[in-house]
C-alpha cells in the first residue's frame, strides 16, 4: 500500500513539475500558488522515497558479493549499512505520508490576551509576546506586531503579531491555548504566590488570493497612535480599526506611521481571521481545536504552567520526562525542545490511528 503512494506521488510530482514550466500557469495566481504548495509537499516525499530505491539496490548487490569469499567481509559491511539506511528511510517516509495540516507551510498570526490575574495577566501576557518575538528571531521568522495595548506597568492587554516564514504555523500552532503562570507578583507586598493566566490563538495566514473581501462589507476608521512617538502620536491619526460588517470582526493596527500600511496589516490579519471562520464552519475538527484554543482564559483549561518558585515550565499535554523544562531558556525563546515533542507526540497518535484504520 505504501509502496503504491509512493510511486504515485513520484509521478504527480513529474506532472506538477511540468504544469509549472508552462508560461500560462503564471497568469493564474491561484493555481500557480496550488501547484508551488503541491511541489513543495511532494518533493521531500519523491526523495526519500529515490533514496530508499537506492538503498534497496544497494543491499541486493551487497548479498549477492556475500558468495565471495575475497568480498566476504567488505559485503557484509555494506548490507548492515544498507539495511540501517532502507530501516531509517522506511521510518521517515511513514512519518511523511501521514496525513498532514494543509495549514503547516503557512506563516501564522497570534493573537495574545490577558486573562485572569489582574495586572500580573497582563504582564505574563508581555512576557509571553517577549517570548514569542525571541523564539521567531532565533527562527529567522519576520515578526510584526501590528496591534498592542499596554497597561501603565509595562503589561500587555492584547497584542497581534504577524510571524512569516517557511513552516511557521506548524511549529506555532502548538501554541494556542490558556498559560498559566504562578508566581509572586510585582504588585504583592505579601510574597504570596499568585496564579494568573493569558490566552494565545494562533491563525494560518491567509493568502489574499483565497479569500477575496468586497469593499462594501469593511468600514474603515481612522484614530490616533498610542504608545511611544513623540508629537507624532498627537498630530496624525494614521491608526486603522477594520470592521467586517458581515461577520462584526474588528482589527486594529497602529503600528506603522503610515496609514496605507496599517491598512494592509488589518486587512492581513482579517483575512486570516475570516479563514479560519471559514475552516471552521467547513470542518468541525477545527472548529473544536479552535475553541479549546481560547476558552475563557479559566485556570482549568491551562496548557502549560510557568513555575517560578521552581523555575520549571510543564506542559501539560506531555508526560514523563518530556512535560517538564527549564524556565529561563524557555521564557528567552527556546521552545524547541516543547514544540519537537509536541510534534512527536502528534506523528505517534496519528501512526496508532493509521494502524487502528
Amino acid at each position: 500500500m505504501m509502496e503504491d503512494k509512493l510511486s504515485r506521488a513520484a509521478l504527480r510530482l513529474q506532472e506538477v513539475e511540468l504544469l509549472l514550466s508552462q508560461p500560462e500557469v503564471y497568469a493564474d495566481p491561484a493555481r500557480l500558488r496550488d501547484l508551488t504548495r503541491e511541489q513543495k509537499e511532494l518533493t521531500p516525499v519523491v526523495r526519500a522515497y529515490e533514496a530508499l530505491l537506492r538503498a534497496r539496490s544497494a543491499r541486493q548487490e551487497a548479498e549477492a558479493m556475500l558468495s565471495d569469499p575475497e568480498m566476504h567481509d567488505l559485503a557484509r559491511e555494506e548490507l548492515h549499512r544498507a539495511k540501517e539506511r532502507q530501516e531509517a528511510l522506511t521510518e521517515e517516509l511513514h512519518l511523511l505520508l501521514l496525513p498532514r495540516d494543509p495549514d503547516d507551510d503557512r506563516s501564522a498570526v497570534l493573537e495574545i490576551r490577558a486573562g485572569v490575574g489582574g495586572e500580573e495577566g497582563a504582564l505574563f501576557a508581555a512576557d509571553l509576546l517577549r517570548m514569542y518575538l525571541l523564539y521567531a528571531d532565533s527562527c529567522g521568522w519576520q515578526t510584526d506586531v501590528v496591534h498592542r495595548s499596554d497597561t501603565e506597568l509595562g503589561g500587555v492587554k492584547e497584542a497581534t503579531l504577524t510571524v512569516e516564514g517557511p513552516g511557521v504555523y506548524a511549529r506555532l500552532k502548538f501554541e494556542g491555548g490558556t498559560h498559566c503562570v504562578k508566581r509572586v507578583p510585582e504588585t504583592e507586598s505579601g510574597g504570596r504566590i499568585h496564579t494568573s493566566t493569558a490566552t494565545v490563538a494562533v491563525l494560518p495566514e491567509a493568502e489574499e488570493t483565497e479569500l477575496y473581501i468586497a469593499p462594501e462589507d469593511l468600514r474603515i476608521d481612522t484614530y490616533r497612535s498610542g504608545g511611544a512617538g513623540g508629537q507624532h502620536v498627537n498630530k496624525t491619526e494614521s491608526a486603522i480599526r477594520v470592521t467586517h460588517l458581515p461577520t462584526g470582526l474588528v482589527v486594529e493596527c497602529q503600528d506603522e506611521r503610515s496609514q496605507y500600511k496599517n491598512k494592509d496589516r488589518a486587512l492581513k490579519i482579517l483575512r486570516s481571521r475570516l479563514y479560519a471562520r471559514q475552516q471552521a464552519e467547513s470542518e468541525a475538527a477545527r472548529a473544536a481545536r479552535r475553541k479549546s484554543q481560547v476558552g475563557g482564559a479559566e485556570r482549568s483549561e491551562r496548557i502549560r504552567t510557568y513555575r517560578f518558585q521552581e523555575k520549571i515550565v510543564v506542559d501539560h499535554r506531555l508526560t514523563g520526562e518530556h512535560k517538564s523544562y527549564p524556565l529561563g531558556p524557555v521564557l528567552d525563546g527556546d521552545l524547541d525542545g516543547i514544540l519537537d515533542a509536541l510534534t512527536a507526540q502528534q506523528q505517534t497518535e496519528k501512526l496508532l490511528q493509521q494502524a487502528n484504520d
